[in-house]
């Protein structure tokens, strides 16, 4: 691979713009690059954001997608993990500065440098990063992960994302026996969320609006369901849970979300509403109580939980989509209407 790769994308010129179909180049390939033909890229709502520049900072032309799931096509010289014809994935992030501390204990999404995003990003040399809506990527091998044979290509994309953002705060803040955990959304995020803290052991409850999803929450392994329009849902939950999962991505009353957690419980947040939330400080202390955050996860932990996915069964509800229905499904995530994550099929690019 002396040449730099043409590759055909899915972009928008522009926040807020229709997407185009057209042609990037990928850098040549360095002693430890991956070339990778993407097969599948799952839709995030965090696309969504970007493409629509709601955290600002937007580069354009973007090419969004961070859930990518494909095949070796090309390893560099010096590549050891990888071998033409693996199964891999790349999730959100393809570089940091692996010297800092948080790079040397496998926490890249920490580093101190700052990690290279997958799009809508610069490389240290101040080069745009374009993500996954394409047919190839070039990644350093560090940045990539095996995908296990047991989980099919498709169903695998979104655990790249919304695998991790839930696998890697549900571990951390020790969701297991004993845990009573609320998973609050039952959208994308919500969904591999409950998956996950029903493996690993904990009582879980789900919050959501209303009923009309109660059935599927079950199904994928929660214990409870209370609907967080009827207030006497509040009442009822008061000082239950040691931990809750935000996973949704708007404005809430987190006064009320806190009033049912238990002396010393957490709210974590995954879901990043486009404006601050606000809360009473008397909240957190009559009941020693957290508010805290979480960032995807390592690419340690990332391959720990695809590992962890294939071992229990957990995948993402999906539906496959061509790439011209990209800016259909956009809408349709922002009506809540889609059963759960959608995935772009790349060969139709």
């Amino acid at each position: 691979m002396k040449n730099m790769c043409q590759t055909r994308v899915l972009s928008v010129p522009s926040a807020k713009a229709h997407f185009e179909k057209t042609t990037i180049k990928r850098r040549e390939l360095q002693p430890h690059d991956v070339l990778i033909d993407i097969k599948f890229s799952g839709i995030c709502h965090s696309d969504i954001h970007s493409a629509h520049d709601e955290w600002g900072g937007g580069i354009f032309p973007m090419v969004p997608g961070h859930e990518i799931a494909g095949v070796v096509e090309a390893v560099g010289s010096e590549v050891t993990k990888f071998s033409i014809g693996d199964r891999v994935g790349v999730g959100c992030y393809v570089d940091s500065c692996g010297k800092c501390e948080y790079c040397l204990r496998g926490e890249e999404q920490f580093c101190t440098k700052g990690f290279v995003a997958t799009y809508n990003s610069r490389d240290y040399d101040g080069n745009p990063t374009y993500g996954g809506y394409s047919q190839k990527i070039v990644v350093k091998e560090g940045f990539v992960v095996h995908i296990p044979d047991s989980l099919e290509l498709d169903v695998a994309s979104p655990l790249l994302c919304a695998g991790i953002t839930t696998y890697s705060p549900l571990k951390h803040w020790n969701a297991g026996p004993g845990k009573k955990v609320a998973i609050l959304g039952m959208g994308g995020l919500g969904h591999m969320a409950i998956q996950y803290a029903h493996a690993m052991g904990a009582e879980v409850t789900v919050l959501s609006r209303s009923l009309n999803k109660k059935d599927e929450a079950l199904s994928f392994g929660a214990d409870h369901y209370f609907a967080t329009s009827d207030p006497e849902t509040f009442t009822e939950l008061a000082g239950r849970f040691d931990l809750i999962l935000n996973t949704v991505s708007a404005n809430l009353d987190v006064d009320a979300y806190l009033s049912i957690l238990s002396i010393d419980g957490t709210m974590v947040n995954v879901g990043a509403p486009s404006k601050p939330d606000q809360y009473n400080v008397f909240s957190l202390i009559m009941g020693r109580r957290s508010i805290a955050g979480s960032l995807v996860g390592g690419i340690r932990e990332t391959q720990e939980m695809l590992d962890f996915s294939a071992e229990h069964g957990i995948a993402p509800q999906i539906e496959v989509i061509a790439a011209d229905q990209v800016d259909e499904a956009y809408d349709r995530v922002l009506r809540s209407d889609v059963r759960y994550r959608f995935v772009i099929d790349v060969s139709t690019l």
